[in-house]
């Protein structure tokens, strides 16, 4: 063997366990969502949601560090939706059921609605991912809400209850109805963003970045209230999603472009008829000169 050779065997040997690291970090998410049943068992439903929402980061990341690293693999895949299935699907379901579902004989049901619902939404995300017939602009949206987003938007009502006790939030109907509308958001076709979709101009990076301490902080000191409310905001943009989508559809011309300058574009048509109406009414007010 060459020292060439030599070295680039030990090099491969070298990268291997690097290339393991989102595997790893997929393993760390699946166990967060199997400890948030730990600790919901032992009736410590904040470090329970803590879980969830840890392995819903952990999920985020997994799957850009391996794009980073050329890493990705049939097998991550695979390892990815099984370990989405138990902690988004699994986890929040027998969480729900044993907090607030379980007085009820129709709770179990509800449980698995849910739990099925994060399956079939998994199933479906594996489907498209190999289909070559989608637009190009497709990726910049997820089919339906994520399991992830699914999971937080499922256990606000454990949330309101740890925050503020007993109350109609922890009504066996509401939360019945809550959990089989985050099921539906789930299984549906509604378009919602996807975060490689978001860019900030550079003027306001310095905004983003004090937003996002503040949003840290608020998670550290208010865990439950940050909860609600950033599952406030997400539920907020769909309807702008549904709209984007659309507007995107419908010119295929634009399929190609960066999300940033489809924005620009957008806003330049909004704008264009009040600039025409203002420019008319001055052309009106300005006297005549003759």
């Amino acid at each position: 063997m060459t020292s060439q050779a030599a070295s680039s065997a030990r090099g491969a040997r070298r990268i291997r366990p690097v290339r393991l690291l989102p595997s790893a970090i997929t393993i760390l998410a699946l166990c967060a969502g199997l400890s948030a049943v730990k600790f919901t068992l032992d009736h410590e439903y904040k470090i329970a949601l803590a879980m969830i929402g840890a392995g819903a980061v952990l999920d985020t990341l997994d799957g850009r560090i391996a794009r980073l690293l050329d890493a990705t693999s049939k097998m991550g895949a695979e390892l990815d939706s099984l370990s989405d299935a138990i902690s988004f699907g699994v986890a929040p379901a027998l969480m729900l059921y044993l907090v607030l579902l379980q007085g009820n004989n129709a709770g179990w049901i509800i449980a698995l609605v849910f739990a099925v619902s994060i399956v079939l939404r998994l199933a479906r995300f594996n489907t498209l991912i190999d289909d070559d017939t989608r637009p190009s602009y497709a990726g910049e949206y997820f089919v339906g809400v994520p399991a992830p987003a699914g999971a937080l938007i499922a256990l606000v009502p454990i949330a309101m209850l740890e925050q503020f006790g007993e109350g109609w939030w922890s009504e066996f109907y509401l939360v019945a109805g809550w959990t089989v509308f985050s099921a539906a958001l789930i299984v549906s076709r509604i378009p919602t963003l996807a975060m490689k979709s978001f860019s900030v101009p550079p003027h306001l990076a310095v905004v983003l970045l004090v937003l996002v301490a503040v949003v840290a902080a608020a998670l550290v000191l208010y865990p439950l209230v940050a909860l609600m409310i950033l599952v406030a905001g997400y539920l907020a943009h769909i309807p702008f999603a549904i709209r984007s989508q659309r507007w995107v559809a419908a010119r295929p011309e634009s399929w190609d472009r960066k999300p940033a300058e489809r924005r620009a574009e957008r806003r330049a048509i909004r704008r264009a008829p009040g600039q025409r109406k203002s420019s008319a009414r001055l052309r009106l007010r300005r006297p005549s000169v003759r």
